[in-house]
């Protein structure tokens, strides 16, 4: 098969597009022939590496994916060659205490598809049966691959972990990235008023015509807190959704009104930052963390944008073999929604 390989941590010119044999399903296992993949920062995070990475090389990065089952593992039962389907990243071992009560989230042998096993960025790939969910007909497959671990990660957050209810204010950090703009759609589904702040004019419009009730522009409104503190009455908002961290969190504590909660799956931004504690203890303040989600949300999410409920916003399509050039667009910031990966059989 083609695949996107690399064998050293570096910039975009260590992947190379290549030939590497196609991985065989196992008991329980299904392989996927992929049709799209789409990009999240996590695949930038592990070509660059980090301390105490550990990969088998060569490597291959992708969480998101959707395609065809072209081959099944002994004793797979409901489903056949040749279904569509869309693949769930989030790789639970399923026998743990944590999977057995539906928390395969937080499994003891947890692993995301793509960041410490081989994943999507391919012709072929093997999961585990219960990892995928059939793919309707009308549904195309860049847009369920667009949809996957974004809309899972941020359905976890608000709706699971958050207890988002309708009525309620959220703001979010950031308007066009895939958890933000899943965040709005989500937020507003649940019946909340969003706030948005971002860093330009495009990115607000995107976050707007997503259903986003007030705009905050960061680079007019230094102190966008303030901001967010007015437009809200002079309360703050009931929920923040900060996956930047460095540099915003701790105006996102002083956003929050009273009571509020601070929402994170991420640290686009970097990971350290100061804490002012007197926001948190002052206020009531909670802070709840996040990864991906549970097999449950993914299901419940997916289905939501089957039905049009959501929608997946796609920023440009490029085949596998320009990933390159694909991952160069995504170190920039500049775009709009995600990046998805067309690939050819």
């Amino acid at each position: 098969m083609k695949a996107i390989l690399f064998d050293q941590h570096g910039d975009p010119g260590v992947l190379r597009y290549d030939e590497f044999p196609a991985p065989e399903p196992g008991a329980g296992e299904v392989q996927v022939q992929l049709r799209a993949a789409a990009l999240n920062r996590l695949d930038l995070w592990v070509r660059e590496g980090w301390p105490g990475l550990k990969l088998e090389y060569p490597h291959i990065s992708g969480a998101d994916g959707a395609g065809i089952i072209s081959a099944l593992g002994e004793g797979v039962n409901g489903l056949e060659v040749g279904d569509r389907v869309v693949i769930n990243a989030n790789l639970g071992c399923g026998v743990c205490d944590f999977c057995l009560a539906g928390k395969d989230n937080m499994c003891r042998e947890w692993h995301l598809l793509g960041e410490t096993v081989r994943g999507t960025l391919a012709q072929y790939v093997v999961v585990p049966e219960r990892n995928l969910l059939p793919l309707p007909d009308e549904i195309e497959f860049a847009s369920a691959a667009a949809a996957g671990l974004v809309f899972h990660t941020a359905w976890h957050s608000l709706i699971s972990r958050g207890g988002l209810s309708a009525g309620e204010s959220v703001l979010v950090i950031g308007a066009s990235g895939g958890v933000n703009s899943a965040s709005i759609q989500i937020a507003k589904l649940a019946g909340a008023k969003v706030f948005v702040v971002g860093s330009n004019a495009d990115k607000l419009r995107l976050a707007e015509s997503l259903g986003a009730d007030v705009l905050i522009d960061r680079s007019k409104e230094e102190n966008w807190s303030k901001a967010v503190y007015l437009a809200s009455g002079r309360e703050g908002v009931d929920v923040v959704v900060d996956n930047v961290g460095a540099g915003t969190m701790p105006l996102s504590l002083r956003a929050a009104k009273k009571g509020g909660r601070i929402l994170t799956v991420g640290n686009t931004g970097g990971p350290k930052f100061e804490i002012d504690n007197r926001f948190i203890f002052a206020k009531h303040l909670s802070i709840i963390g996040s990864t991906m989600g549970t097999h449950e949300d993914f299901r419940t999410v997916m289905n939501l944008i089957f039905q049009g409920s959501l929608m997946p916003v796609i920023d440009r399509q490029y085949p596998l073999k320009e990933t390159p050039e694909a991952q160069k667009r995504l170190e920039t910031g500049e775009q709009l929604g995600k990046i998805v990966l067309d690939i050819e059989e």
